[in-house]
């Protein structure tokens, strides 16, 4: 047991050292980032794409940013699931109450059954823009973008070697679910893989038109269960990069349950596993976060049984420093991308003691929930989103087998919890 409680040892601490190592590289190009932002007569047209199924909790906060950017030539065309949604009443309002001209709402015309929902209205709206529009950006009911959020996103495609922008999310917990504690714990090492990786995130990405004709995307979201994941790959073989801007990581202040935050992590994890470039690298990362604390926690209780002191001690210090190493990261990545959240004018987490109390909890808890969503993924071929279910056959091969129009009863009872 004993070289078995070495092994575990050493292994902890060095993927703490792996873990600080790529953080510090990702704080790094935040810090040294600096936007180019073209001037207006330089910026293409664009449209901004926004699909909806149901009324996200701050989703007339997401309308009213999206209708006040500071951008010269730009739509906003949001493809609502059915006019009987609620998404749709509130989208009407605001674009009235607003009395913006550049702003078009459609329902979902034709639900195709090979692929997503969003897959579907993803389609139509971009097959409906005229050839004036050189640029398609792409954002999420849950994002509230800044003013210069467009400018941003567009700004980096005038280099010829970038197909596609990006931003990423950032959540803010208030402490009142647990379930949001660990998708902001989680969250936190997957912001620094997606960058490390190259992965485009949907909720705030900027792609030419051009290169979705060359690149044949909007053929295979015909086929898809998601929009973003398979983008790496597809513009590598045509020799193009994701671009991650910085200054594009976007608050989230919705709440999540615990069960709510396993249904999640249940469909990203299957999610990535059939569109994510180094899905190995994923398994090896849980393997690494997950089943070695957990086996030094059951090796440690073990040894406690069996009088091994020495063998408990060398375990509780080990597992002690990682978690207690884990816990001054989240709070290094925290305190780093202050000043992005700042200029954003949006509040960052307040660290009280408190908070920082229930980070470190949430640490272990977190290993935990990913371990079950991690094993449960790995068998499942049904998956709920949004009261739609869909059966995963391959990448290529999706089914929705189950749809009906958006109504209250799909509302979460808490208006700040997530759909």
């Amino acid at each position: 047991m004993k070289e078995l409680a070495i092994f575990l040892s050493k292994s902890l601490l060095g993927w703490l050292v792996i873990q600080m190592c790529l953080s510090f590289i990702f704080l790094l190009y935040v810090r040294t980032w600096r936007s180019q932002n073209l001037p207006d007569d330089q910026l293409p047209k664009t449209a901004i794409v926004l699909c909806l199924r149901g009324a996200d909790p701050f989703l007339h906060n997401c309308l009213e940013a999206l209708l006040q950017q500071n951008y010269p030539n730009y739509s906003l065309k949001v493809v609502v699931d059915s006019q009987d949604d609620p998404a749709w009443q509130i989208t009407s309002d605001t674009i009235n109450r607003l009395g913006a001209t550049n702003a078009q709402i459609d329902h979902l015309r034709i639900i195709r059954h090979n692929c997503s929902l969003k897959c579907s209205s993803l389609i139509q709206a971009i097959s409906d823009l005229d050839d004036s529009y050189q640029v398609v950006a792409l954002v999420d009911a849950d994002t509230i973008v800044h003013p210069h959020w467009l400018r941003e996103l567009v700004s980096p495609l005038n280099n010829p070697k970038v197909g596609v922008t990006t931003g990423n999310r950032w959540y803010i917990p208030t402490g009142k679910y647990w379930g949001s504690l660990v998708r902001y714990t989680g969250n936190i090492a997957t912001v620094v893989q997606m960058y490390l990786f190259g992965i485009p995130w949907g909720g705030t990405l900027a792609v030419k038109t051009e290169v979705l004709r060359q690149t044949g995307l909007l053929e295979q979201w015909a086929q898809a269960f998601g929009e973003d994941l398979m983008m790496h790959n597809v513009l590598r073989k045509h020799g193009l990069r994701v671009k991650f801007v910085p200054s594009l990581i976007m608050v989230n202040r919705e709440e999540c349950d615990l069960l709510g935050i396993i249904e999640y992590l249940q469909r990203f994890l299957l999610y990535s596993r059939l569109y994510h470039p180094r899905w190995l690298a994923i398994v090896s990362e849980a393997v690494s976060s997950i089943l070695f604390p957990s086996l030094a926690i059951i090796v440690f209780l073990l040894s406690l049984g069996d009088a091994q002191w020495d063998v408990a001690a060398l375990l509780f210090n080990s597992y002690s420093i990682y978690t207690l190493g884990l816990l001054l990261l989240m709070l290094v990545m925290e305190i780093g991308l202050q000043p992005v959240i700042c200029a954003q004018g949006q509040p960052g987490t307040q660290l009280s003691i408190a908070r920082v109390g229930k980070m470190l909890l949430a640490i272990p808890l977190t290993q935990w929930v990913y371990g079950l969503a991690m094993l449960s993924s790995l068998w499942i071929s049904t998956v709920k989103w949004r009261g739609i279910i869909y059966r995963i056959y391959s990448p290529e091969n999706i089914r929705l087998v189950e749809y009906h129009a958006y109504d209250s009863l799909d509302q979460p009872i808490d208006s700040k919890i997530s759909l």
